[in-house]
């Protein structure tokens, strides 16, 4: 999707502390691709122990129900990880 000048976009870091569960976080994440591709973009980056998620769409609506759906299995992850990490904190 190229980046139209009415694009909606929304940016999200968060620190993991280690890059190893940064990493491991957005590995889980990359598999769960987007519904809707042409109208929802994902970018995510991992750098100093941090998750960076970059989300673009064509409208506010579409936006919405991917950063919402995104935030739910983020959740899940990193809950997990907290929960049966054996070693790794958060």
């Amino acid at each position: 999707m190229a980046s139209p000048s009415n694009a909606v976009t929304i940016d999200l870091e968060v620190d993991y502390g280690t890059e190893e569960i940064a990493r491991i976080v957005c590995k889980a994440l990359a598999v769960d691709k987007e519904l809707q591709p042409d109208k929802v973009k994902r970018q995510m980056l991992v750098s100093n122990g941090k998750l960076s998620v970059h989300f673009e769409a064509v409208e506010a609506r579409f936006l919405r129900a991917s950063y919402s759906a995104f935030l739910d299995v983020l959740t899940l992850a990193s809950k997990t990880i907290e929960e049966f990490g054996q070693g790794l904190t958060l």
